[in-house]
């Protein structure tokens, strides 16, 4: 059997109307004074017959949608968001490496290679020494005046 207060149920049963939920509460009945002709009337009563048994067959409910207080907080992108985001990402790529470009032309090579392999790698200092094949001492100030180029030049960066 199936469940007579469905949507489908209660839309097959009333032939004179088109039955459908409300969001205020009771069921809204459109009836065929509701439509300029009975030729309407028959078209959309047709219709709300087959999509109400469709999605009881397919065992969805309308019932299973969320309701306006439940979206009240939800965060939804809006399609502007949606098409622009692609732009938006490629934009801020470009200028990470635009920005990364210009810090290395501050940087010598070594002082780029190892804070490379400090800050992103994560390797300690004793790592990079050994991989430097040279005291960690050296690395250690290699790598603090090269944080100092790299703080003053976002300094500049945001000053300016």
């Amino acid at each position: 059997m199936f469940n007579t207060r469905t949507d489908f149920a209660l839309n097959k049963f009333d032939k004179t109307a088109i039955v459908c939920q409300s969001v205020s509460g009771p069921n809204i009945r459109l009836t065929r004074e509701d439509f300029a002709s009975e030729e309407e009337f028959i078209y959309w009563k047709n219709w709300s017959d087959s999509d109400y048994k469709e999605i009881d067959c397919t065992g969805r409910e309308d019932d299973a949608c969320l309701s306006l207080e439940d979206q009240h907080g939800l965060q939804v992108p809006s399609a502007e968001d949606v098409v622009l985001a692609p732009y938006i990402e490629a934009e801020q790529r470009e200028r990470r490496r635009r920005m990364l470009k210009q810090i290395r032309t501050n940087l010598t090579a070594k002082q780029y290679r190892r804070l490379y392999l400090y800050y992103v790698e994560g390797k300690t200092e004793a790592e990079v020494a050994v991989l430097e094949g040279v005291g960690r001492r050296r690395i250690s100030t290699s790598i603090m005046s090269g944080t100092k180029i790299v703080e003053k030049f976002f300094e500049n960066f945001l000053r300016g």
